[in-house]
């Protein structure tokens, strides 16, 4: 069993961050062009929304909720984290496994997210935005390069590990408190979290270690 879920697929960069790119820009640029009507119909098919997940069965979205963000500012910041982090990332580990990667931790982030608005009652919140799936690719890039510095802001000087980690800590603390209530905390989390129990099916290795180099 071990065999078939690790068997590495056939290295190849095919740039696909900037396909995930086009597609975010484009479907953004739909919601932005098309008008007040065409855009609620896009957030309505595309958004998760717990109630038509359930009376629908719209899964689909558990997918596409990441390719749909609500404002420029959103668009904007996630693109940006998933070209600086993904880059490397694809370049490192292939861009079949990325790919792979992105989805699957983007997809049961939003599956995750599904069951926890469920069952507190939250039925009529759409979620959407790459952002759990971007919190997976932030991991995987301190996992591959735990030793390389990221300018916070362009400006102050930090190791990835401590980047990833501490933003982690935030949203925990978000989570927890409350705070920032328009973000959907926990999806960020989820993605942290599947992208960390994925290192550990699909390549053996302990982010844990990589990260403090214990």
């Amino acid at each position: 069993m071990n065999n078939i879920i690790r068997k590495p697929f056939r290295y190849r960069n095919d740039g696909v961050v900037y396909w995930l790119i086009g597609i975010n820009v484009l479907v953004f640029m739909m919601q932005s062009i098309f008008g007040r009507e065409f855009r609620s119909l896009l957030v309505q098919r595309m958004a998760m929304i717990p109630l038509l997940v359930t009376e629908l069965k719209w899964v689909w979205t558990f997918v596409t909720y990441m390719f749909l963000h609500f404002d420029f500012s959103h668009i904007l910041f996630n693109m940006l984290g998933l070209w600086i982090f993904g880059m490397h990332v694809e370049r490192q580990i292939g861009s079949l496994e990325f790919l792979l990667y992105y989805l699957l931790t983007g997809t049961l982030a939003g599956i995750f997210s599904f069951v926890v608005y469920f069952f507190t009652g939250q039925y009529i919140v759409a979620l959407m935005g790459a952002s759990g799936a971007l919190f997976a690719v932030q991991l995987a890039f301190a996992v591959c390069f735990p030793t390389s510095i990221i300018r916070l802001w362009g400006i102050i000087p930090m190791r990835a590990p401590v980047m990833v980690l501490g933003f982690t800590a935030l949203e925990l603390f978000f989570t927890l408190t409350g705070g920032r209530g328009n973000v959907a905390h926990l999806t960020h989390l989820a993605g942290f979290g599947f992208g960390w129990v994925y290192f550990h099916v699909r390549f053996g290795i302990s982010p844990w270690r990589r990260l403090t180099g214990r």
